[in-house]
């Protein structure tokens, strides 16, 4: 049976691209839905553009629901100098065409999970982490129903890449990150210190370019977009891919390796907000509270994602 999904995210080029990962995967993950959040850019843009992969991908069938629209407790920082205006710069698609659902994001997971078995619905989030912490204050029952949640956040060994200290989807809102990760909810973490590793080089996009498909069209034109910042910034072959480790754990998870071990994030700290601290060395005798990744297959990874990529439209 595939496994079922709900994948909260602020698409975000590769926001985009983890979405048609899921999407092409229809045997191994069964996508209930997408819940947009304000992140890279505001919600509005993110849920704009979740429903335009969704119609890139050919699978109308997924629902798009729109979930908080501004962190817990601060103001939202966005990250357009990365992903342009809109937040998925690059290809041009189309306005979609499929409504967004009239449900609050955050209600529609808190139902989702209430009604379901316990133990069969993962949470996959690719932004920050304000509609699972909201709906974890709303309704903390739900804790204890989520089979796992697969996050891309916070960083240790490469720490920050928005201030020196801290990963973008931890800092934009680190109240919801604590909520999380207080939770008791079974984690994986997908850190930068993975995505560092895969890099989206020429020739890798180029194989994706390759497909002939529009999807791999759009994703090239996504990436190299994207990926300019990145470039200069850290003046590697390739930018790195972020968000779709989460669904290639998913469906791979052989291609990543880490440990269980204590994670904390930084509330407090002008210096050091958003801060992911992992106990990596099991130095502090706290309890384990996520599974933190330390690498990945970058050829895996990217063999993975292009296979998949062209089986979409």
């Amino acid at each position: 049976m595939p496994r079922k999904i709900i994948i909260d995210t602020d698409p975000g080029q590769d926001d985009a691209v983890a979405i048609l990962l899921a999407l092409a995967s229809p045997e191994e993950l069964d996508v209930l839905s997408i819940v947009a959040v304000a992140g890279n850019v505001g919600l509005h843009h993110n849920a704009n553009n979740a429903r335009k992969i969704v119609e890139l991908s050919g699978r109308l069938d997924i629902p798009v629901y729109a979930g908080c629209a501004r962190p817990m407790r601060r103001d939202l920082v966005t990250a357009e100098h990365v992903h342009g205006e809109t937040g998925l710069n690059g290809p041009a698609l189309p306005d979609p065409t499929i409504p967004l659902q009239a449900q609050h994001g955050v209600d529609y997971i808190i139902d989702t999970l209430m009604a379901a078995e316990p133990g069969t619905i993962t949470l996959c989030t690719l932004g920050p982490l304000t509609n699972i912490a909201m709906a974890l204050v709303k309704e903390p029952r739900i804790a204890e129903r989520v089979q796992e949640l697969v996050m891309m956040g916070g960083a240790y060994f490469e720490v920050g890449n928005i201030t020196p200290a801290a990963e973008f989807n931890i800092y934009v809102d680190p109240e919801a990150a604590d909520i999380v990760l207080r939770s008791g909810i079974p984690l994986v973490i997908q850190p930068l210190d993975v995505t560092h590793m895969i890099q989206s080089t020429p020739e890798r996009l180029a194989a994706i370019k390759g497909l002939g498909n529009r999807s791999g069209q759009a994703v090239y034109d996504m990436l190299t977009f994207s990926e300019g910042f990145d470039l200069k910034k850290y003046g590697w072959a390739g930018a790195p891919l972020h968000d779709p480790t989460v669904i290639a754990y998913l469906l791979q998870p052989s291609l990543f390796e880490g440990r269980a071990c204590h994670v904390a994030v930084e509330t407090a700290s002008e210096l050091t907000m958003g801060m992911t601290v992992a106990d990596y060395w099991h130095v502090t005798g706290k309890p384990h509270n996520a599974t933190f990744l330390r690498s990945g297959d970058a050829e895996g990874f990217f063999k993975l994602l292009t296979e998949r990529l062209a089986r979409l439209p």
